[in-house]
C-alpha cells in the first residue's frame, strides 16, 4: 500500500492525522515529506501544520531510516547502568554510529528519552519492543531476531 492510500483511509477520522502518520511510518519506517504534503491536503490543514505534527513528536521521522529502529534510553538510570557500553556494542555490531542507518536499510540507531522500564536498565527498544537489562554481550542475539 502506498502512503496516499494509507492517508486516505484515515482522512474521515477525528485525530486521523496522527494515526495516518503512524500507519505511514509503520509501512515505510518514516514519514516522507511527500506524505506530509498529502496529509495536509487530505486533512485540509496547512502544510506547516502537518509538518509541525510530523516533526514535533519524537516517534516520527521525516527522513529515511532503517526498517528496524533501535532506540536506547538516555535517561540517568540507563546511563548509570551502562548505556554507553550498549551503544558502543550496537555501533560495533552494526557498523554505524548513533543517528545513522545501515547501508542495507535494515537498522537505524536513535536515542530516546525514558521508556518507563527503569527497574531493568539499560533498556533498548526495537520497533517499540523493549529489551530489558541489556548488556553488550546480549546485542548479537537481540539483533539476530531481526536479521
Amino acid at each position: 500500500m502506498d502512503y496516499k492510500q494509507i492517508i486516505a483511509s484515515y482522512a474521515d477520522k477525528p485525530g486521523g492525522l496522527i494515526e495516518a502518520f503512524h500507519a505511514v511510518q509503520q509501512e515505510l519506517s518514516y514519514v516522507p515529506v511527500e506524505a506530509v504534503a498529502e496529509a495536509a491536503r487530505a486533512f485540509n490543514v496547512p502544510a506547516s501544520t502537518a509538518y509541525g505534527v510530523a516533526t514535533f513528536y519524537s516517534m516520527f521521522a521525516v527522513e529515511s531510516r532503517g526498517k528496524n529502529v533501535i532506540r536506547i534510553c538516555e535517561s540517568a538510570p540507563c546511563h548509570i547502568a551502562g548505556a554507553a557500553d550498549v551503544v558502543a556494542a550496537l555501533e560495533k555490531e552494526l557498523g554505524i554510529r548513533m543517528g545513522e542507518s545501515t547501508s542495507d536499510g535494515q537498522f537505524a540507531l536513535e536515542y530516546t528519552e525514558c521508556v518507563g522500564q527503569c527497574q531493568a536498565t539499560p533498556v533498548i527498544t526495537i520497533n517499540g519492543k523493549p529489551y530489558l537489562d541489556v548488556s553488550p554481550g546480549k546485542i548479537p542475539s537481540i539483533l539476530a531476531e531481526y536479521k
